[in-house]
Formats: structure tokens, C-alpha cells, sequence
């Protein structure tokens, strides 16, 4: 039987079992919110409460997906229970990282064979935490995620209540993946082991923030909003450090390697569908 452990069950992981369930997966995940656990459930997965004791289902698990962020010692999982891990039976492991990990590129082009230079204390601990599952003796793939939008997850609520801003800094270009691309990836990965192997995730269409908001209100009919400097935009500390950094990031290896199409290959195709599905 085929069974997912997650390490740290969130956003993306959800989208991947919502995939896997109808084809006969068990997964089961971990979550700190006790609160989480009925929510879990009703989605079909087997909620684990941590801190927990991992070994029994680190040998149920096939897979096991670690989707958590560090600490200053890297991988919270490898740290509590390596040796329940490193001792599973499971035929692939999958780390979920980011695009961060490359650091400024001025807007240039980064792939895989790309340097991680990380700016950021964040990106430099997902560096370390990458490393520390590509030590295990065990078939690892890392897959390095750019800025994920989906369901609950897009532009339109801010568009739709004003307070959406174009923020312009000259130069400045993002990349994006829907979470049912992520999803997608994850399975043919699953599909198709290549342990040590590192995958970007990200669509075909790096584009400056900007166009995003612009097409979000154009696709609700709205008034494209204001442009707002960078240097004068009021930004949250972390939205501030996003834009301290300017690449676009090839997915190139990620569609030939796992032979991929993505669902949403540009931010167009992925905005229309959020916005239909909400219109349903």
C-alpha cells in the first residue's frame, strides 16, 4: 500500500494528498494546532499531533514529504527523530525548500546548477536544512518552491477591497507557482525517484509584481490600482525582504525531467481559474 508521511502538513501538502486519497494513498501528517486535527481529518488524512513519536509511521510510510520550516539548527524532523526517519522503508523523501536559497540575481536567470548565495537568515537555514536531507543515506529530492498562490491564496481580495497596491521598483521580477502545479510535480517526482535530485517550481512566466495586481483587477472589471513606490510602500519586514531580491527562475529541468505541462503554465491562467472557481 502507498503511504504519504508528511512532516509538517500545510498548504502545499494538502493540495498533493487531495490528488493522491482518490487513488488509494493513505496519508497521514503532522501538525502543532490541536486545533487542526478535526480539519485533517475531514480531508481524509491521518493527523499526527507534534511533538510525537515517529518510528511506527516512518515504517508504515512509502513516502515521507518534510515541509517545515528550519530552525537555527536546520530541519526541526531530523533533529527529533533522524534515526526513525533515515530507518524507513521509504522509496523517496521529499524536501520542500525555496527559490530564496539563490539569493539576488538583478533579475537574471537562475536554474538548479545556479550557486545558492541566500541573503536572508530564512533562505540561509533552508540552505542548511537542505543539505541535512541530501546527508541522509536515503533517496532525498529537494524541490525549491518560488511564491505560491492557489485558493485562498491569490490578489483578488485586496483588488476587491481597495487596499491592493502596485508596488514599482524598477527591475524587479518574481516567479510564482499555482499549488496544484506543486502538487503535480511532487507526484511525478514520486513517479519517477531520482534520489539527491533538485527541482525549482515555478511556472513559465517570471513577471513584475505589478503586472499581477494589474491583471487581477482587469480580470474582475475593477480600476487597476495606484502605483506606490518602493522606497515610499508601507511593507510587513518579510515583504520587504522579497523584494530585496530580483531573478527569474528556470523550471526547465522540473518539466523535461519529471515530463511535465504545467496545469497553470503563467500567472494568467492560474488568476482566471481562482477567479472562476470563486464565481462557481
Amino acid at each position: 500500500m502507498k503511504t504519504l508521511l508528511v512532516l509538517g502538513y500545510g498548504y502545499s501538502a494538502a493540495a498533493l494528498a487531495a490528488r493522491l486519497l482518490p487513488q488509494g494513498w493513505t496519508v497521514l501528517g503532522t501538525t502543532r494546532d490541536a486545533a487542526k486535527l478535526d480539519e485533517i481529518r475531514a480531508q481524509g488524512v491521518e493527523p499526527l499531533l507534534w511533538p510525537c513519536e515517529l518510528r511506527e509511521a516512518c515504517q508504515r510510510a512509502s513516502h515521507i514529504l518534510a515541509s517545515a520550516a528550519p530552525n537555527e539548527a536546520g530541519d526541526p524532523f531530523l533533529q527529533a527523530a533522524s534515526r526513525a526517519i533515515a530507518g524507513s522503508g521509504a522509496s523517496w523523501l521529499g524536501y520542500l525548500s525555496t527559490t530564496a536559497v539563490y539569493g539576488d540575481h538583478n533579475g537574471a536567470w537562475v536554474d538548479e546548477d545556479t550557486p545558492t548565495t541566500p541573503q536572508s537568515q530564512r533562505a540561509i537555514l533552508r540552505v542548511l536544512a537542505e543539505m541535512q536531507w541530501l546527508a541522509l543515506d536515503r533517496p532525498a529530492h529537494i524541490f525549491r518552491l518560488a511564491g505560491i498562490y492557489g485558493p485562498g491564496r491569490g490578489p483578488f481580495k485586496k483588488v476587491r477591497d481597495g487596499t491592493a497596491r502596485r508596488i514599482i521598483k524598477p527591475g524587479q521580477v518574481f516567479s510564482r507557482i499555482h499549488v496544484d502545479d506543486i502538487a503535480q510535480t511532487l507526484q511525478a517526482s514520486m513517479a519517477r525517484p531520482d534520489a539527491g535530485r533538485i527541482y525549482n517550481l515555478c511556472d513559465n512566466d517570471p513577471a513584475p509584481p505589478e503586472d499581477v495586481i494589474g491583471h487581477a483587477a482587469q480580470l474582475l472589471g475593477l480600476p487597476v490600482p495606484p502605483e506606490v513606490a518602493y522606497d515610499r510602500a508601507e511593507m510587513s519586514p518579510m515583504a520587504r525582504s522579497f523584494y530585496g531580491e530580483s531573478k527569474k527562475v528556470s523550471n526547465q529541468r522540473m518539466r523535461q525531467e519529471l515530463g511535465l505541462e504545467l496545469i497553470y503554465p503563467t500567472y494568467r491562467e492560474g488568476l482566471a481559474a481562482l477567479l472562476a472557481a470563486e464565481e462557481s
